[in-house]
């Protein structure tokens, strides 16, 4: 097909809620941007069922997340009013359901007539001229013509890092060992969730895993709004399911040891199979239904194998894969005949919504992509840099910080169930709140060391512990918002992206409400 050729100040690759972010931190100086994503749909996870929104201390939210959850609150309030259930259930904006995500996203974007959104156009190469992007070729999935983009700075927003290792830029995949930054929970680990402690059998050898994907549900309790399902997915086999049963047998699926308000836990589906799934309730009778990682059935590990090196078809394939893998799931719970009669009822109560994802089989569109590639950057955040311990009660300080974190460590386990295997599975780290509080993160781990045009707020430089941490949307929307600003300071100054003056960088990012210092917590 024909190609055009277009250019702008400021490439972004990536709808994600970090390339949205990057987008207006660099269009409201007055800069052309182009916004590129391969679905038809922006938002990445936060409009694709990921409703609950992962933030334990809301003192350290600012910037554009900030904003994006103060618009939700007020479509909740237009909606409901603000003394309805359905506003409670919002929780100030942080609680959310996917349509309402994305008429946010959607308008926040709007405001900037500088930005140029290109949905369903995928990545196919990268131009570097002396160690520096300037240009990208992108395919147009709809119409199949080639579009090259050229830019003056060029931001890898996606999931995967794509646009980084296409320019030759160096990443990690997969685990550090424990000794290579002598970090606690790295390298092959077995995690006791319960009482936080490191289990026998764990070698801390480094390998190529990665933590389970799956796809975030948002399903209703209202029957007139149900996509109610008349047939298993195409493949199905319950013998992928038929282990929970050990799970409910064995009390895997009891309650957890200490219950936090918002967590997804639901007091009725303790002890019942139901406990697959973590559900928190949404507002307009909607649930967001993550799939448990702490059974030891949980179906999900290494069916990633071969997604981030893989071609688009290869990626659709394991995607596709992962989708027929969950609906199979709730279809169990809800139908088969070794699953107690009470269980099948209430997992009967939950269906997908007619009004979300309706050109998608009612279904998320997004593959929940926990991690992937991780730059190899100028500087390498680590589990020392994320947490404390009696010996370290401090995180650092950087001169450079351009955002908070504040996420605990939380990775899904990146192995099936082994042999030996009776408590929890390889390589699930469970939500390290006791080692985790608000940490800065400095600027270089956006930046190659060695490509120059480019920078990197979500698939950033940091180990696989610390990145469990930083892998949030509500972070990578402050790190995205930096990196379109630093963009922006870049181009008006004319200096690399290395040598923007953090002064200024800080100083505009603070006005813009975005919360710095660790410190005013």
């Amino acid at each position: 097909m024909f190609s055009t050729n277009k250019k702008y100040d400021v490439v972004v690759l990536g709808g994600t809620p970090g390339g949205i972010a990057a987008a207006i931190g660099a269009a409201r100086h007055g800069r052309t941007v182009a916004l590129i994503e391969r679905h038809a749909h922006l938002g990445g996870m936060s409009t694709s069922g990921l409703g609950k929104s992962d933030v334990e201390h809301r003192e350290v939210i600012g910037g554009l997340f900030l904003e994006f959850v103060s618009r939700i609150r007020d479509k909740y309030i237009a909606k409901f009013g603000e003394d309805s259930p359905e506003f409670q259930l919002c929780r100030e904006g942080y609680y959310f359901e996917p349509s309402v995500a994305e008429v946010v996203f959607d308008e926040m974007l709007a405001a900037f007539p500088t930005i140029t959104v290109l949905r369903q156009h995928q990545l196919e190469s990268a131009n570097v001229e002396q160690q520096r992007v300037r240009a990208i070729q992108l395919l147009n999935r709809r119409t199949k013509a080639n579009v090259d983009i050229e830019g003056e700075i060029f931001i890898d927003a996606t999931y995967e890092g794509d646009l980084f290792a296409a320019a030759g830029a160096e990443f990690r995949l997969g685990r550090e060992e424990r000794s290579e930054f002598d970090e606690a929970h790295a390298g092959s680990i077995y995690f006791d969730y319960q009482n936080g402690a490191v289990l026998p059998g764990s070698s801390g050898e480094a390998d190529d895993r990665l933590p389970a994907y799956t796809y975030r549900l948002c399903l209703t309790t209202d029957r007139e709004n149900s996509a109610v399902m008349s047939e298993p997915p195409p493949g199905y086999d319950r013998q992928r399911y038929l282990p929970y049963l050990d799970d409910l047998e064995a009390g895997r699926l009891s309650a957890p040891k200490v219950l936090k308000d918002g967590w997804g836990y639901y007091p009725e589906h303790f002890d019942t199979l139901l406990r697959a799934l973590s559900v928190t309730d949404l507002p307009n009778k909607k649930v967001d239904a993550n799939i448990n990682p702490r059974p030891l059935a949980f179906p999900f590990p290494e069916e990633n194998v071969g997604y981030v090196e893989g071609d688009w078809r290869q990626r659709d394939e394991i995607a596709k894969r992962h989708r027929q893998l969950t609906i199979g799931l709730l279809w169990f719970l809800q139908h088969d005949e070794a699953v107690p009669a009470e269980h099948r009822a209430m997992a009967k109560k939950y269906h997908p919504p007619r009004d979300e994802f309706v050109d998608n089989g009612h279904f998320p569109w997004q593959l929940y992509v926990r991690e992937a590639r991780r730059l190899l950057g100028r500087y390498t955040l680590t589990e020392h840099d994320v947490s404390f311990t009696p010996d370290s009660p401090t995180t650092p300080d950087f001169d450079d910080t351009v955002a908070l974190g504040e996420f605990p460590i939380d990775s899904f386990p990146v192995r099936k169930r082994q042999p030996q295997d009776d408590l929890v599975l390889e390589g699930y780290l469970g939500m390290l709140a006791h080692i985790t509080r608000p940490y800065q993160i400095p600027y270089r781990v956006m930046l190659p060391q060695a490509i120059e045009g480019l920078i990197v707020p979500v698939a950033v430089s940091a180990t696989h512990v610390a990145y469990s941490s930083v892998r949030m949307e509500p972070t990578w929307m402050a790190l995205g918002h930096a990196a379109g600003l630093a963009a922006h300071l870049a181009i008006e100054h004319d200096v690399p992206l290395a040598d923007v003056s953090m002064p200024d960088l800080q100083s505009q990012l603070t006005a813009e409400g975005q919360i710095l210092e660790v410190a005013t917590v």
